[in-house]
């Protein structure tokens, strides 16, 4: 009984004998006896050679077949990229690894994962197709980012995207916010040096601007906080209330000028610092009120009386003056009547002696305030309207 095979010409042929490898077998049709024990295996010129259950060195020991193979060895601290026809193909772990070189031609560029960062040569359009072999840190904007290999310090990176090869060595980003930031203090209860225990809001704004000095101190925020905590302590501790009221803006300058003693061993500049609010208790705060409304009750009663002595004195001189000056009287006799003839339409008055007034007075008293239509006397009559 004969055996037939035939080879393609996009395939080549192992050829067996007892299970042991004899040669490779180039496109064509071959007769074997049944009992001769010979078996062929199909090898795909577009597949990557690899034999199931067999190790690639002992077919490289056949020098044509060795010849149409591309060979590559891959160490344990490196990738390989794969190329066939200028076309990026596969990434190559660890291993030994062999491609059919007849219908394409291949090229290898080799990774050393120990340096973890992927170089400019590494096309980015290649990266969906290595998911799993690299990590992707990014730094915003705003921040910069501090790079780290097996927890050593490398260097500081700008804003911008990094990729890492998945490798023996520990790759860590560490990301430090360089906008403005505040630090608010809310509810601060502190005893004056009168001991009157009084709460304050209190609010700094402080920017990094060493960020590895930052990192070093551990609870960043938390010791920013003791540290504020401590200078407000400091200052209210030896000011009396009233005092400390009195002068409650010059806190923040205080507590800003010893923040900025600090500054270089936290790593920030401080940019501003100031009170929001004091809140003293109940009873304290009943106090102060009515000791002011004490005050501004005393303030409008001496401004009332200085106003009555300055309209009191006014009038004397006045009357000084109308005393002194027969002509400056009878003009405010005039303006009185004038004031008067504005309301009432027509005054008839009858001549006799003493002033125009004296005969107003007179008929206003019989007539009544209001102003009558008209008024008439016996004697000689005058008239005004």
């Amino acid at each position: 009984m004969i055996h037939t095979f035939t080879v393609r010409n996009d395939q080549r042929g192992l050829l067996f004998k007892k299970g042991s490898f004899v040669k490779s077998l180039r496109p064509g049709t071959y007769r074997f006896a049944a009992w001769s024990g010979y078996t062929m295996t199909m090898m795909n010129l577009a597949e990557p050679f690899a034999v199931p259950g067999k190790e690639l060195m002992f077919f490289l020991k056949d020098g044509e077949l060795r010849s149409e193979l591309a060979i590559v060895e891959v160490g344990d601290h490196e990738y390989v990229l794969h190329y066939e026809d200028g076309r990026f193909s596969r990434l190559l772990t660890p291993g030994k690894y062999a491609f059919w070189n007849v219908a394409v031609s291949h090229d290898f560029r080799r990774i050393d994962v120990r340096v973890p960062e992927l170089g400019s040569e590494i096309e980015r359009s290649i990266l969906p197709k290595l998911a799993g072999y690299y990590h992707m840190h990014e730094v915003a904007s705003w921040e910069t980012g501090l790079l780290f290999y097996d927890n050593v310090l490398q260097r500081e990176l700008r804003p911008g995207r990094y990729y890492f090869w998945r490798g023996p060595v520990s790759v860590a980003l560490k990301s430090v916010d360089l906008r403005q930031q505040q630090l608010d203090m809310t509810g601060q209860e502190i005893m004056t040096e009168d001991k009157v225990t009084l709460r304050l809001n209190f609010v700094c704004q402080y920017r990094i601007v060493h960020p590895l000095k930052a990192l070093e101190i551990r609870g960043f925020d938390e010791q920013m906080y003791i540290l504020l905590q401590l200078i407000l302590r400091e200052y209210v501790g030896t000011m009396k209330l009233d005092d400390l009221l009195r002068t409650k803006q010059e806190i923040g300058a205080y507590a800003l000028g010893k923040l900025n003693e600090r500054s270089e061993e936290y790593g920030v500049a401080f940019q501003s610092a100031g009170v929001k609010d004091v809140i003293l208790p109940g009873d304290v705060r009943d106090i102060l009120n009515t000791v002011l409304l004490a005050e501004k009750k005393a303030q409008a009663n001496l401004i009332t009386r200085r106003e009555e002595t300055a309209s009191t004195r006014s009038l004397l001189n006045t009357a000084k003056l109308m005393d002194e000056n027969v002509t400056l009287y009878r003009l405010k006799e005039l303006e009185f009547l004038e004031k008067i003839c504005e309301k009432i339409g027509t005054i008839s008055l009858t001549g006799g002696g003493g002033s125009l007034l004296e005969g107003l007075n007179s008929l206003l008293a019989a007539n009544g305030a209001g102003g009558a239509g008209g008024a008439s006397g016996a004697g000689s009559t005058g008239s005004a309207g």
